[in-house]
């Protein structure tokens, strides 16, 4: 059924192009030799400008066609390398990321939370709902670096600091994984975040470890030690099926997965407040200037244009 209004939409869209197009055109003819032309001219061209923003979100939105890409998207993150200056640094990817939902009409759910000592978080999970939310967020994935003068640092010195973040789908389907009782350990926990009173008064927060592969997940969310549990578990389902998926592709086409370590010289992006402002993709290389714009949310041009090298990538391996 999601698919299915997925592609109801698009269609409309693209009725709706057709019809805009159609519109341009009839304005351009009507207005040919007229007085008012150089009006006329400035409507058509804020019209093609719109015109232009639809045609890019729409083609975009074709490259979303992996398995999960509709799915909703969970979000992990943490703070790296930097100490106060990296949890303040993870809590202002967590305002990007939820600013970024809410300009799509997304809802963002929290499900685990760990504040940090003197500002900021040390980690965070939460649960974007939406569609296609993980087709858009899963570009995403890996270190993120800042560089500014550090508010925390009394010699008012430049500083590098680091979080990581990571993304799994959602998967709502059963998924073909059996996890041995023998090979989780669980813990329970007093819950840290926001969430009222009632999840702060016991121990309800659930952690699960997966032993064979160190997979950590966390839930505190829900109100009962249960349910926490029920989700958590979906949640290392999600990870260990697309860990699966991961050395299933590694094997076929020997290429190593990503695992990076959250320091210096493995960030996918790189934000810098000072001396310059920048912000810059290090995979596409695409850049942006106004960074106080990105961090209210405006990652869009990075996840387009990560999806549209990603697109290219795949036609070269099936061109092989």
């Amino acid at each position: 059924m999601k698919e299915l209004k997925g592609l109801q939409d698009s269609v409309k869209e693209i009725d709706k192009l057709f019809t805009d197009y159609e519109d341009m055109l009839l304005l351009i003819e009507m207005s040919e030799g007229e007085d008012e032309e150089q009006e006329a001219a400035e409507e058509i061209e804020e019209e093609l400008g719109t015109f232009e923003e639809v045609f890019e979100k729409l083609r975009i939105s074709t490259l979303l066609i992996g398995p999960y890409d509709a799915d909703n998207a969970i979000v992990t993150l943490h703070a790296g390398a930097g100490g106060t200056e990296a949890m303040d640094w993870t809590g202002m990817l967590y305002r990007m990321y939820s600013r970024w939902a809410e300009k799509k009409g997304y809802e963002v759910e929290m499900l685990d939370y760990l504040e940090g000592d003197v500002a900021g978080i040390k980690g965070v999970t939460f649960e974007v709902k939406g569609e296609n939310a993980y087709g858009y967020l899963r570009s995403e994935k890996g270190v993120h670096r800042l560089v500014r003068i550090s508010p925390f640092n009394a010699n008012g010195k430049r500083q590098t600091s680091f979080a990581s973040c990571d993304v799994i789908p959602d998967i709502e389907e059963d998924i073909d994984i059996e996890i041995n009782d023998d090979d989780i350990r669980v813990d329970t926990y007093r819950s840290s975040g926001a969430g009222g009173q009632h999840i702060n008064k016991t121990s309800s927060a659930i952690r699960i470890t997966h032993l064979p592969t160190g997979i950590v997940v966390q839930c505190q969310n829900e109100r009962s030690q249960h349910m926490n549990k029920d989700k958590a578990m979906q949640m290392l389902k999600s990870k260990l099926y697309v860990l699966k998926q991961q050395e299933q592709a590694e094997k076929m086409s020997d290429i190593r997965g990503e695992v990076r370590d959250i320091n210096f010289g493995n960030q996918i992006r790189s934000y810098v407040m000072q001396p310059y402002t920048l912000v810059k993709d290090h995979r596409t290389n695409a850049e942006i200037s106004n960074v106080g714009a990105v961090m209210d949310g405006n990652i869009d041009p990075f996840i387009n244009a990560y999806l549209s090298m990603d697109a290219e990538a795949q036609k070269g391996k099936k061109a092989e």
